[in-house]
């Protein structure tokens, strides 16, 4: 069982830049799928990003492609976000999940067992 604690979110003018961190304990973490997902205010939970175990394969949502840069440290049993040129659209609620399936990466919410509680993403326009 591993529990995944989310951490950097924060308040961001437009252009500006976060890193988020998603720490996992317990588990063998270094075998897990793992992505992030959002939730805006009103609105559905959604893809981001996700990487694989071993870190080799990423993907990403179209609307994140090409300013957010997924990454992991399986020696730190982290998961990192880099959100660079973030817009007011993408405040939300970030969430980190996982699972220990390790083919293809998904980008569906069914597709990961372990969540996070969460960090508050707030870009200012």
């Amino acid at each position: 069982q591993v529990q995944l604690v989310e951490s950097g979110g924060g308040l961001v003018q437009a252009g500006g830049s976060l890193r988020l961190s998603c720490t996992a304990s317990g588990g063998t973490f270094s075998r897990y799928n793992v992505a992030w997902f959002r939730q805006g205010p009103g609105q559905e939970r959604e893809f981001a990003a996700a990487i694989s175990w071993s870190g080799g394969s990423t993907t990403y949502a179209d609307s994140v492609k090409g300013r957010f840069t997924i990454s992991r440290d399986n020696a730190k049993n982290t998961v990192y976000l880099q959100m660079n040129s973030l817009k007011p659209e993408d405040t939300a609620i970030y969430y980190c999940a996982a699972t220990s399936y390790t083919g293809s990466i998904s980008s569906r919410l069914s597709g990961y067992k372990y969540w996070g509680q969460g960090t508050q993403v707030t870009v200012s326009s």
